[in-house]
């Protein structure tokens, strides 16, 4: 009911709607949500693949949060890559540019497809784009087996 009020005031009185992450820099990025989203897309293919012939419904919905996922994927990378990485990062790693673009076509590939490898792929990517940006902060990485399906391989960063 509230959100039929309030909808009916912005017909009348019109609010400019605002969302962001983030123009004014926070300076608070990780890459750790890309990589769960990727880990979600591998899941969520593995989770189509298996899905019994018939059932359209459960097909629908893995269908629509696989795609979910992997726009999610791209949309952090593009947020840390368009606001965090800047000429010192860049001189660093100098295919970062290229890096990105394999990842939204790969995340474009898995909204298309339901191919476990470009999941895998995917994820991959995200895992080289995280070594990527800690490096850039001059912290350590390890790689580790994610505690949950799909079970692959994730970097993460040495906090102490």
């Amino acid at each position: 009911m509230l959100h039929n009020v309030l909808k009916k005031m912005d017909a009348l009185i019109p609010v400019e709607r605002a969302s962001a992450h983030c123009d004014i820099p926070c300076k608070i990025y990780d890459p750790v949500s890309a990589q769960l989203a990727a880990l979600s897309v591998i899941r969520l293919l593995d989770l189509i693949n298996e899905v019994d012939e018939g059932n359209t419904a459960q097909l629908i919905r893995l269908v629509q949060e696989k795609e979910t996922h992997a726009e999610k994927v791209k949309h952090e990378i593009r947020i840390i890559w368009g606001d965090y990485f800047k000429a010192p990062q860049i001189e660093k790693f100098p295919d970062v540019h290229e890096l990105v673009h394999k990842i939204m076509m790969t995340g474009s590939a898995c909204k298309q497809t339901v191919s476990r490898e470009k999941g895998a792929e995917l994820l991959q990517l995200v895992n080289q784009f995280s070594e990527y940006f800690w490096a850039t902060k001059d912290v350590e990485t390890y790689v580790v087996t994610s505690p949950y399906p799909p079970a692959e391989q994730v970097v993460y960063p040495v906090l102490k």
